[in-house]
């Protein structure tokens, strides 16, 4: 019986091999177009993140960017400050060293008549220490002190004090 079965034998694994190979060549087709999915995806993936990247690295460097010019505008703004009450600080200290010119007392005469003429003749102006004459009286008060007379000095330059740091 074995003889007669083995023509069965014979057909049903030469199937089988044919059924393997066939299902071989699908599985390795299948496996072909899965790696080669897997291959364009990741491709896409790459390119999109590389993209996402750049974007990302020029939305940062616009950031930085304004940061730098902040600080920068920061700095210059710091430094004509300083300028600034540098400017302030010497007008004030010239104008106080008037207390030590000859010529004081005839300003300080002129000052107290410039502070009866802004403010009236009831006012009372008193001397002050550091220099100069205060005027007041009813809701009244001017101010010819030294320092004022300095920093209104300074005011009135106006645009005029950009000058020291222009170019």
């Amino acid at each position: 019986m074995r003889d007669a079965l083995a023509p069965l034998a014979e057909a049903l694994s030469r199937q089988v091999e044919i059924d393997t190979a066939e299902i071989t060549a699908g599985a390795e087709e299948e496996a072909a177009e899965l790696v080669a999915a897997a291959r364009r995806e990741a491709r896409s993936i790459l390119a999109d993140a590389r993209a996402d990247g750049a974007a990302q690295a020029r939305a940062d460097a616009v950031t930085e960017r304004v940061h730098a010019e902040r600080r920068a505008r920061n700095t210059e703004l710091a430094a004509q400050r300083e300028a600034l009450d540098e400017l302030c600080a010497r007008s004030a200290a010239a104008v106080r060293a008037l207390r030590d010119d000859p010529c004081y007392p005839g300003l300080l005469d002129r000052l107290s008549a410039l502070t009866r003429s802004a403010g009236g003749p009831d006012l009372v102006v008193k001397e002050q220490p550091d220099g100069g004459v205060l005027a007041e009286g009813r809701g009244r008060r001017v101010d010819c002190t030294l320092s004022a007379l300095a920093a209104r000095a300074v005011d009135a330059l106006g645009a005029e004090v950009e000058r020291l740091w222009a170019p």
